[in-house]
């Protein structure tokens, strides 16, 4: 018996991504998938049609069929309402849920019992390492975000010397040391440019430091739990306001990387520092798509405050799609073994502590509490 594995066209604006690339074809169907794709759901990214089907996944047109056939949806984005309508009862789709943000989808999922697991509620314990989507996608926007910020910089980012004299290097800054924040430091690094960082865990200095960078310390230790910050106090606030505020007025490329789970992102970078920045200067708010680091910031566009630039990008993953999409799966595929039982059928119960924190509707009910809450507040 073989599980029918779908991968659909992402439909969301501007996603160029696919969630399986054919590198990962063959070992799924060594381990009891039957892969089908939805004709053209890798062109964007960079993987044709010609290429799936080499790889030994069945390459079909008919959408509707596809997901009426499917055992399971595998997606980047959260299903739409229209694909969840189309999926029978039972269905697994496995996406990143972004919950918060799409209750209706939630609440269709429960009401078509499907059987959905959102991979940002991945727990951050080792043995879900090859499956953390946010890490693999993280990495790719912050080297992304380098290179947006060189690329409407005015000046170069290494120092040069030439005929006409020595050029100074670029002072990059990075606000925000987790993986995104790591990435950009040592991208901005290759490039040549004075590179600082700072963020309000201890533990990420040794990690700054080895690549490179001076890593802006203040007295604050805000450690939290599951490798993330917790908030800061509102005196330690003030002072890690005050010492950002200097090293923001001397960047000539600022990086915003922030981000709380499940709350609005912190404000680092305040209207008055903005003011402070000299003409030429870029922000890049990696944190845009919730509530953004840059208290100017605008998602989804460009903004100029005085000869500013402030950019609040939105899905800079899927502006490098092929190394994403290889990224994602390769995550996807070491999360999609769990789901196969020893006889080759998928697992009746999800027991596994992996499948068990990630599980966001099943059986008819939301599974995931905060959510199952969200939902229940707003009717």
């Amino acid at each position: 018996m073989v599980i029918r594995a779908v991968v659909l066209t992402e439909v969301a604006p501007g996603e160029a991504r696919v969630a399986l690339t054919p590198e990962v074809v063959p070992r799924m169907v060594k381990g009891g998938f039957e892969v089908a794709l939805q004709s053209g759901a890798g062109v964007a990214a960079g993987y044709p049609d010609s290429e799936y089907s080499k790889a030994g996944a069945r390459v079909e047109t008919d959408r509707t069929a596809l997901l009426a056939s499917a055992a399971v949806v595998v997606k980047l984005q959260p299903p739409t309402l229209d694909e969840i309508a189309g999926m029978p009862a039972g269905t697994v789709v496995v996406a990143v849920m972004n919950p918060g943000r799409n209750l209706d989808r939630v609440a269709k999922m429960r009401d078509q019992k499907l059987t959905s697991f959102a991979l940002e509620l991945l727990p951050r314990i080792t043995r879900a390492q090859s499956m953390d989507v946010l890490s693999s996608q993280a990495t790719v926007a912050g080297y992304k975000a380098v290179l947006l910020g060189s690329s409407l910089c005015p000046k170069f980012l290494p120092m040069l010397t030439t005929a006409a004299g020595t050029i100074r290097p670029a002072r990059v800054l990075i606000l925000g040391a987790g993986v995104a924040g790591l990435m950009a430091i040592a991208t901005a690094r290759r490039l040549g440019a004075i590179v600082e960082a700072y963020d309000v865990r201890r533990a990420a200095g040794e990690q700054v430091r080895s690549l490179g960078a001076k890593f802006l310390e203040l007295q604050i230790n805000a450690e939290g739990t599951g490798g993330y910050a917790r908030e800061l106090t509102d005196e330690e606030k003030k002072q890690e306001a005050e010492m950002v505020a200097k090293a923001v007025a001397e960047a000539d490329i600022v990086i915003t990387t922030a981000n709380v789970p499940g709350r609005r992102a912190p404000l680092l970078v305040r209207r008055e520092m903005v003011d402070r920045m000299h003409a030429g200067s870029v922000i890049v708010d990696l944190a845009a798509e919730s509530g953004g680091n840059c208290e100017l910031t605008q998602a989804g566009q460009q903004v100029d405050i005085h000869g500013v630039t402030i950019v609040g990008p939105l899905n800079l993953p899927s502006q490098v799609p092929l190394s994403a999409s290889q990224m994602y799966a390769k995550n996807l595929e070491s999360f999609l073994k769990l789901l196969v039982a020893p006889d080759g059928t998928l697992v009746p119960e999800y027991k596994d502590e992996i499948l068990a924190a990630s599980l966001l509707t099943w059986n008819g009910a939301v599974t995931h509490a905060p959510t199952r809450d969200a939902i229940a507040g707003g009717k």
